[in-house]
Order: structure tokens, then sequence, then C-alpha cells
């Protein structure tokens, strides 16, 4: 009764240990792209934000001071892209952040397009610093250059993701879909945080002057996120064909990149609910009660609103750290 000779099939638990495993080999990069998509992000909304959706008299209330959070976020930012390179060479050649080999990583940064791309991130961090430091002597040459380096940064990050390694023609206008994906997304995420940041100071519902610049940023982002989210559906979709391919989407639902990426489009689907809530009801609301009624219920609205929104940001941009590790070839076939 000697045994076939024949391979056993994994049990459903050492399946689910390998997968426990790699989370925590990659631990280290997921947390840290993470964070540097949530800081860039919300710099380049934020900034983005107090140039369309604010006018002069807008910004000189105060409402929406930038100079503090641009210097913290873009040192942040810098930090984190230093970092980061040190967690990809640690996770591609199985070390720990504190023992990278000094070669090894400076072959990495010169003689790939993924150091290339954080040489240019670094460079654009370095200069978002400074933008930040100039934002209070040359608000409007500064803004401009925060936004142009931060973006600048953002862009480079696609090479650390899928779309970096997808060759050919292909890869290139998925790279170029997902730079978009990507900016579009931050002014999504700014405007977020700009209202939320607002509507939080509680100078805001005790003065029908800035009830009123809230009201009208708040009828600008609308316009624009309608663009921002054609964007984002748009780009989405070319993403998701370039990565996973018309042969593996029947079966991507039943993988774990599938099953993510399912999450992330949930979530997705209730920021467009609440997105339209605050459109054509509490927006229109908020506008009705200045200075002819009691604006808290409305506010109180558009504050739990946000709050359900940033959740679900934070979520989706973790979801997006951990997709980038996977291999959704692998996983969908």
């Amino acid at each position: 009764m000697g045994g076939s000779g024949r391979g056993h099939a994994p049990h459903e638990w050492q399946l689910h240990l390998h997968r426990a495993l790699a989370i925590m080999e990659n631990l280290p990069v997921i947390v840290i792209r993470f964070a540097l998509y949530a800081v860039l992000m919300v710099l380049a909304g934020l900034t983005a934000f107090t140039l369309y959706a604010l006018n002069r008299k807008g910004r000189s209330l105060g409402l929406l001071p930038l100079a503090r959070p641009a210097l913290a976020l873009t040192l942040a930012g810098l930090v984190l892209t230093g970092l980061g390179m040190l967690a990809l060479v640690a996770s591609m050649t199985g070390s720990s952040l504190l023992s990278v080999d000094r070669e090894t990583m400076r072959e990495i940064v010169s003689g790939t397009a993924i150091g290339t791309a954080w040489i240019v991130r670094m460079t654009a961090m370095m200069a978002a610093v400074a933008a930040a430091i100039a934002l209070r002597r040359w608000p409007t040459a500064a803004h401009f250059v925060l936004l142009a380096t931060t973006a600048v940064a953002i862009a480079t990050l696609v090479w650390t993701g899928h779309a970096g390694a997808t060759e050919g023609w292909i890869g290139t206008v998925h790279r170029l879909s997902d730079i978009v994906h990507m900016l579009a997304a931050s002014a999504w995420i700014g405007g977020i945080a700009a209202f939320a940041w607002m509507l939080f100071r509680p100078e805001t519902a005790r003065s029908n002057m800035h009830l009123t610049v809230v009201h009208r940023a708040l009828d600008r982002f609308s316009r624009v996120g309608a663009l921002v989210v054609g964007l984002i559906l748009a780009t989405g979709i070319i993403n998701c064909l370039a990565v996973v391919g018309f042969p593996h989407f029947t079966g991507l639902p039943l993988t774990p990149y599938g099953k993510l990426l399912i999450i992330k489009l949930l979530l997705f689907t209730a920021m467009l609910a609440l997105a339209a809530l605050n459109r054509w009801r509490l927006t229109p609301a908020l506008g009705a009660t200045i200075g002819n009624g009691d604006p808290a219920p409305t506010l109180s609205g558009l504050k739990r609103s946000l709050l359900a929104e940033g959740t679900a940001v934070v979520t989706i941009l973790a979801l997006v750290a951990w997709l980038g590790t996977l291999d959704p070839l692998e996983a969908a076939s």
C-alpha cells in the first residue's frame, strides 16, 4: 500500500498560510506605498483645490491655510520616497530595511526604469519642499510650482506598479492611463480633505461669509468632479484590461486579486453615491440656509458624508497599495 508518487494538492489552510506569509513579507512595501500615495494625493488635491475652487477672497479668509500642511506633507513625501526605495530593494533581495546591500541598490537606481522614476520623484519632492517654503512669500507662483512638482512625483509612481512592467505600446498606453487615473483620483481625494478641513473648523458655522465660500467651493468642486469621475472610470477600465486581459476576466472574481478589486469597486460606487448626495441635496440645502435659517443640520449631514468618503478613500488607498504587490496574471490563471 505504498504511495503512488503522485503529488497531492495543498490543503486550504496551507494556501491561506502561504498568502499570509506573502502579505507579511510585503508588508513594509505595502505600508510605505499606502502612506506615499496618501501624502502625495492629498497634497496635490489640496493644492489644486485652492486654485480652482477658491477665489482670492476665499483664500484670504484663511479657511484653508496651506503653508504649514504643505511643508509637512512635502517633507513626509520626501522621507517616504527614500524609504520606499529601501523597502522595494529589500523586498526584491529578501533582506531587511536595515541590511539592504548598497551595491544592489546602486544598480537598481542607476540601471532600471524604477530607479530613474525614483530619481525624478526625489528631485520633484525636493522642489516641492522649496515651493512649500515659498508659499507665504510668493503664494501664486509657489502654488503652481507645488502642484506641478507633486503631479510629477505622482506620475512616477506608475513605474512601481503593474503599469511599469507592461511592455510595448500597450505599456505606454497603460502608463499614460494610470497617470491620468492617479491624478484624477488626487483631485477627488484632495477635495474631500479640503472640505473636511473647512467644515470641521468651528468658525465656519458661525460666519455667513465662510459658509458662502464653502458653498461656492462645493459648487465648483461638483463641476470638476463630473470630469474627475469620468476620467477615473475610463482609465480604470483601460488599466484593468491592460493588467488582467480579456481571457482571465471570467475567473477573476474567484482570485485574491479579483476579490480585492471588487471591494475597491464597491467602495468607489459608495463614494459616487455620497458625491451625488452632496451635489444634488446637501449643497443646495446649504445654499438655502445661508442667511435664512439654521445651517447646522445640513453641515452635520455634510460632515457625516465626508467622514464616510474619507473612510472609503483610506480603504481604497490601502487596497491599491496591496494590489500593486500581487501578480494579477498568476492569480487569474
